[in-house]
């Protein structure tokens, strides 16, 4: 084995510390990374027990009768959902739409089967609302689809 020159030793010990260098800026990278994730889902468990509040509210608007509903306490009850759904937006998330869409299983969850114009396979009814918190989903829709 030759004997190591300080030219050779300096060029060692350089590649040694940028390969250093370099793993320690990944490792920076991936932590920073865990840590937004944690934040971004730090609610998860208290977001998804606000879920059925959505629909709720959409279930007791639509049993109010038509003479009704233009009355203020009718109105407080929508400005109150519409601050949940405010607050839910804020947090990341976000309903899914399905009306019209093809029905897609990563994102639905079909609960039966209608007759129903339109193409086969597409949402024609939303039994429950689905939901995203940014790009994971929290909820399925639960939907019927046209035969």
């Amino acid at each position: 084995m030759a004997p190591l020159t300080p030219e050779l030793l300096a060029a060692e010990y350089l590649a040694g510390w940028q390969r250093a260098k370099a793993d320690y800026a990944n490792l920076k990278r991936e932590v920073e990374a865990r840590q937004l994730e944690l934040v971004r889902y730090a609610n998860l468990e208290l977001l998804k027990e606000l879920l059925p509040l959505v629909d709720y509210f959409k279930q007791a608007l639509k049993a109010v009768p038509q003479p009704q509903r233009g009355e203020a306490w009718v109105d407080g009850i929508r400005h109150i959902q519409s601050r949940l759904e405010q607050v839910l937006a804020y947090h990341g998330v976000k309903a899914i739409e399905v009306m019209g869409e093809k029905f897609n299983p990563e994102l639905h969850e079909a609960v039966g089967d209608v007759e129903a114009e339109g193409e086969s396979g597409t949402v024609v009814e939303e039994v429950r609302t689905g939901f995203t918190l940014y790009d994971k989903l929290l909820q399925p829709a639960r939907v019927k689809v046209a035969k």
